[in-house]
């Protein structure tokens, strides 16, 4: 079952394996006395602005079981819609198609398919995920709503790390940000109840028709004693051009239950 929902959320996460190479610092100096508020002002300024997105991206995953290394394809019209297909050897692997209120997902090696809302997975992170979150990281954006009244912010090697003045009990996170481009650096999350923790680092941001898009995302992960490394490698993005989203769960295949 773990290997299932790890597959799964790798596709919606879109992680790669690797070690951290180190946070990129900006160039920029972090101003201390800059308010919270024209903070997150400018990362949501810092928000890409176009219709449509496709990528070809290098993925690398490894746990405590396995290595490999598959070329993913994405797709995207912002707001809307995310499609991904993961292959190798141009041998599909796994598809997903993820909207608004729906996540709808096959793997071929396994003959598994899950088709549903983001509740079973929120359930299961044990933090509301949705479109917006899942748009948000491949696009360096906070999954976090920063509210002012309960939020703080401090310069931390010249970052701006935004955390909540009092850290829920089981999901204590915090945000750094880049004095650069407002980009997000890297972002934390832990579960300790639960034994769980997410670490998501992105590298340099390429700059394209105006907006600043990831060149790459690393996302490590703990739950219990099982680790769990991916890094993405964005290799080549083309906005604004014609998309389609072919998917079609093939029959005869298993349905994957994530709340078992």
């Amino acid at each position: 079952m773990r290997l299932r929902l790890t597959s799964l959320l790798i596709v919606l996460l879109f992680a790669s394996c690797g070690g951290p190479k180190g946070v990129i610092i900006g160039t920029s100096k972090a101003d201390s006395g800059l308010a919270l508020r024209s903070i997150v002002s400018a990362h949501k300024a810092a928000t890409p602005n176009f219709n449509t997105l496709a990528s070809r991206v290098k993925v690398a995953y490894e746990d405590e079981k396995s290595k490999q290394s598959i070329t993913v394809s994405l797709r995207m019209r912002k707001d809307q819609t995310i499609w991904i297909k993961a292959s190798v050897l141009g041998i599909t692997l796994a598809k997903a198609l993820i909207t608004q209120d729906r996540v709808s997902y096959y793997e071929t090696l396994g003959n598994s398919y899950f088709d549903g809302n983001f509740e079973l997975l929120s359930d299961w992170l044990g933090t509301d995920l949705d479109f917006e979150k899942t748009q948000a990281i491949l696009l360096g954006q906070s999954i976090f709503g920063i509210d002012q009244n309960s939020y703080s912010s401090t310069v931390t090697n010249n970052q701006y790390k935004l955390e909540p003045r009092n850290q829920p009990e089981n999901f204590i996170h915090s945000l750094m940000l880049n004095p650069d481009n407002f980009k997000v650096n890297s972002g934390t999350v832990s579960q300790p109840r639960d034994q769980r923790s997410l670490f998501i680092k992105y590298g340099d941001y390429q700059k394209l028709e105006g907006g600043f898009y990831p060149s790459e995302i690393e996302i490590n992960s703990l739950d219990g004693n099982s680790k769990t490394d991916i890094v993405v490698n964005y290799r080549k993005i083309d906005l604004n051009v014609a998309v389609s989203f072919p998917f079609n769960i093939p029959d005869g295949y298993d349905e994957i239950q994530l709340n078992k």
